[in-house]
């Protein structure tokens, strides 16, 4: 019988984990400390999506060093009452996970809470626009600002709906970094949040044109 390699991360224990990403077999070890950190796991792997799955089973809540803009509160209805502009953010950022297969949950958190840092200072009558430095991040950034334009100005056209507020817009972005922090494991090179998204937004959403499901938690 051949002899188990050794791992080629530690270079001490035996490889028994086939992994996808480096085509050879590594360690339980590393396979569970290097995962979507230094190894940039493919959605489909067996040992990730146990991981995934577990992660959600067992959620942490975010402690409060982690809250993105803690000092922030918004009317409990705001979600319901503007569930389409939220549901347009999350098939904005799945639409763009299809084009930019690199995109990760940083990445995305990344963008969304430039975005509300620009709709923070609108709110006080100040434009301040700084979308992030990462090339990815930047186009997801964009993306989600060309959707909201379009959002304003649809309800433009229809002035029998309430029109859509600079403050709305922030605090919808607040949210929805909050939930991608819940959503995510915080590891640098994870998609859990991104996965989760994929599968509420699916392209057959935008090709039927039916109302994306809302991001709930």
């Amino acid at each position: 019988m051949a002899e188990k390699k050794i791992c080629p991360i530690c270079n001490k224990r035996r490889g028994e984990r086939y992994c996808p990403a480096k085509g050879e077999k590594i360690c339980s070890i590393d396979c569970g400390t290097e995962r979507e950190v230094s190894i940039d796991c493919p959605t489909d792997c067996a040992y990730l999506i146990a991981a995934h799955r577990w992660e959600q089973e067992h959620p942490k809540p975010l402690v409060e060093s982690e809250v993105p803009f803690p000092d922030v509160s918004f009317p409990a209805d705001l979600i319901r009452t503007r569930q389409a502009v939220m549901s347009g953010i999350g098939y904005t950022v799945a639409s763009y996970a299809r084009e930019q297969r690199s995109l990760n949950d940083a990445e995305i958190l990344a963008a969304g809470h430039a975005l509300a840092e620009t709709y923070r200072t609108l709110g006080s009558g100040i434009y301040y626009e700084k979308p992030p430095d990462n090339v990815v991040a930047a186009g997801l950034y964009a993306a989600l600002a060309k959707f909201i334009e379009e959002e304003k100005k649809h309800e433009a056209e229809h002035p029998e709906f309430p029109a859509l507020k600079d403050s709305e817009i922030f605090h919808l972005f607040v949210f929805f970094e909050r939930f991608g922090r819940l959503r995510s494991n915080g590891r640098p090179r994870t998609r859990a949040f991104l996965e989760f998204l994929c599968a509420q937004f699916p392209p057959e959403a935008g090709a039927t044109k039916e109302e994306p499901r809302i991001i709930l938690p």
